[in-house]
């Protein structure tokens, strides 16, 4: 396994949407490994493959932190198929070091994805599982959570953003 180096808000690669697996084999099987590893040493709960410059459908989460890889859920091309309820709670990104603000959304949802046998199931989550998979589902499609937030809020993290660039710690 290998650490992935993670991409950060500005590399154009985030607001692009992803595009499908269609074989999973051991390359993509390696590519989930190194997500897990690079994930948990961030340390994080989810991670999104676009996030460490791969444009391909997969996200891995584990909202314990535990590191075990079979504790981890692995999603493969996965879609929401229902949502219910909203939330608003304070949310952060791997992309987007060290910012964390309120974001609304849904208080469960259900997703459709591929695990590594290449076999179809569903996933209901409640709370931080439903967060963490609508995160990580809203990178897959290029959606950063900076664009679910107040436009005000928004526009704040940019200005701090765009100082940290200017001053080289981004």
């Amino acid at each position: 396994m290998a650490l992935l180096k993670i991409v950060k808000y500005g590399n154009e690669i985030l607001e692009k949407p992803t595009k499908k697996v269609e074989v999973i084999d051991d390359a993509i099987r390696k590519i989930v490994l190194d997500m897990l590893e690079t994930m948990y040493a961030a340390p994080g709960i989810g991670l999104a493959a676009n996030q460490v410059g791969i444009p391909l459908s997969i996200a891995v989460i584990d909202i314990n932190g535990l590191q075990d890889n079979h504790e981890a859920l692995i999603l493969i091309n996965p879609e929401i198929i229902n949502q219910e309820g909203s939330a608003k709670d304070e949310e952060g990104c791997l992309s987007f070091p060290e910012i964390f603000a309120p974001v609304d959304r849904p208080e469960r949802i259900t997703v459709k994805a591929y695990n590594l046998n290449h076999e179809l199931y569903e996933i209901t989550g409640e709370g931080l599982l439903a967060r963490a998979m609508a995160h990580e589902i809203d990178h897959l499609v290029g959606r950063l959570f900076i664009e679910r937030m107040s436009t005000i809020t928004r526009e704040l993290i940019k200005k701090q953003i765009s100082k940290k660039m200017k001053q080289g710690e981004w």
